[in-house]
């Protein structure tokens, strides 16, 4: 049984102009599995992650998580839903500037009302195992923009959710930072069986993954299984990106695994 069913999906905004911004979009996401979601700007990613978190409706279709519909849930049971099932990794990081490092992680736990000790448990957990103890009492403006993603992956990881969605979480990062977070989720991901969706339009990012679904205009449009060796892989993604088209393709060429 998948953990993540999308089915049969379509996202319409209404406006002068209509736009279909997913259409009949179906996959399935296995339980552990570090899948990453490619396209071109304005393919339907963003909308489909606010899809996925339940913080957008689908006009039609079902996404299912665990045999739980969050479209039927009422306010109150979505807001516990996401709080338990979902973790959630930004671009920019989405820290809050007057906490401590220790203080972000633990928030999550602190929102659900759980007890001290489980608390300081599992922070103690994720601090050793993302060597964040260094930084643990300073501020997220008193540290560098690898380690408050460092942070912000503790904090995705805290409550232990289902799922975690990642949107583009290397996107403002250098390579040396977004390499380290890469492997750090890789990581993760193999070590704790933690079901990982990430958006991301960096081949590279893509690479690390089991499975890179491609989508066009809201479309499913390709997908494509890492194999054994990542370099192939890599070169794989670059050639559905090629095809793909979408501005971004040019410069693919000179692209090289580091």
């Amino acid at each position: 049984m998948p953990i993540l069913q999308v089915k049969d999906v379509t996202k319409v905004y209404e406006g002068k102009v209509t736009n279909r911004a997913i259409n009949q979009l179906s996959f399935e996401v296995a339980k552990g599995e570090f899948l990453a979601v490619m396209g071109p700007s304005g393919s339907g990613k963003t909308t489909l992650l606010n899809l996925i978190s339940t913080i957008d409706k689908p006009t039609s279709g079902e996404i299912i998580f665990n045999y739980i519909k969050p479209q039927n849930l009422n306010k109150t049971e979505l807001a516990f839903f996401r709080r338990r099932e979902l973790g959630f990794i930004f671009q920019d990081f989405n820290l809050l500037p007057m906490l401590t490092v220790e203080e972000n992680i633990v928030l999550p736990l602190t929102l659900d009302n759980q007890p001290v000790e489980v608390m300081e448990e599992r922070l103690n957990t994720l601090v050793e195992s993302l060597d964040l103890k260094s930084f643990l009492y300073k501020r997220p403006n008193e540290i560098s923009g690898g380690q408050a993603q460092r942070v912000a992956i503790a904090r995705a990881l805290i409550h232990r959710p289902t799922i975690i969605l990642a949107d583009e979480p290397t996107g403002n990062l250098d390579s040396n930072n977004s390499r380290e977070v890469l492997e750090l989720l890789s990581k993760i991901n193999k070590e704790r069986k933690t079901t990982i969706v990430m958006v991301t339009h960096d081949p590279i990012a893509a690479s690390f993954c089991d499975r890179v679904l491609f989508i066009k205009d809201g479309e499913f449009f390709n997908e494509i299984y890492r194999d054994d060796r990542r370099q192939t892989f890599f070169q794989r993604i670059l050639n559905v990106l090629s095809l793909l088209g979408g501005g971004q393709v040019g410069d693919l060429s000179s692209i090289r695994l580091p």
